[in-house]
């Protein structure tokens, strides 16, 4: 007797398709007949938590909210608040043959580009700076860049006494 021509790999394949057929078919009469409750199984709720529920929230448990309350965006900032123009920072990255560089502000940590048309006085990494700051076409950029120094109080010059004559 001859051998079966058809292979194992061919009996899965065709067993696959098979199974896979018979289950398209079940899907199909299942959305025929109905079974699915339709809307009401595809509303969802969302608690006062913000999480996704399938029970819709308990009425009893509602609370009322001012509309002038509810803040959709960032915060606006305290219109008290006076911003001093003129920035410390330090330099931390600066490239004399380019002619720029990037200095690091202390107050708000953020990193504002530097060019060379920019600056009073040559600055290089690591230096403690004055600079102003405005809106470039791609961020913060520095305008008026010095070094800083630090004013120190000036006393009055100590007037040297005068020599007592001597005692003869």
């Amino acid at each position: 007797m001859g051998r079966s021509q058809e292979t194992f790999n061919k009996k899965e394949v065709r067993n696959k398709k098979e199974k896979k057929r018979k289950d398209k078919e079940k899907k199909r009469l299942i959305r025929k007949d109905g079974e699915k409750g339709g809307l009401d199984d595809m509303i969802a709720y969302v608690d006062e938590n913000g999480m996704i529920t399938s029970t819709p929230p308990d009425p009893s448990r509602k609370k009322e909210f001012k509309l002038e309350d509810i803040e959709i965006s960032i915060p606006k900032s305290d219109p008290n608040e006076v911003i001093d123009p003129i920035r410390k920072g330090t330099v931390t990255f600066f490239n004399v043959s380019k002619g720029f560089g990037f200095i690091r502000d202390l107050e708000t940590q953020e990193s504002v580009f530097v060019h060379a048309n920019n600056l009073l006085e040559e600055i290089k990494e690591g230096n403690l700076v004055n600079f102003e700051v405005e809106m470039g076409q791609k961020g913060p950029t520095a305008l008026q860049v010095k070094l800083f120094k630090e004013v120190k109080e000036v006393k009055a010059p100590i007037e040297p006494k005068e020599p007592k004559e001597p005692i003869a």
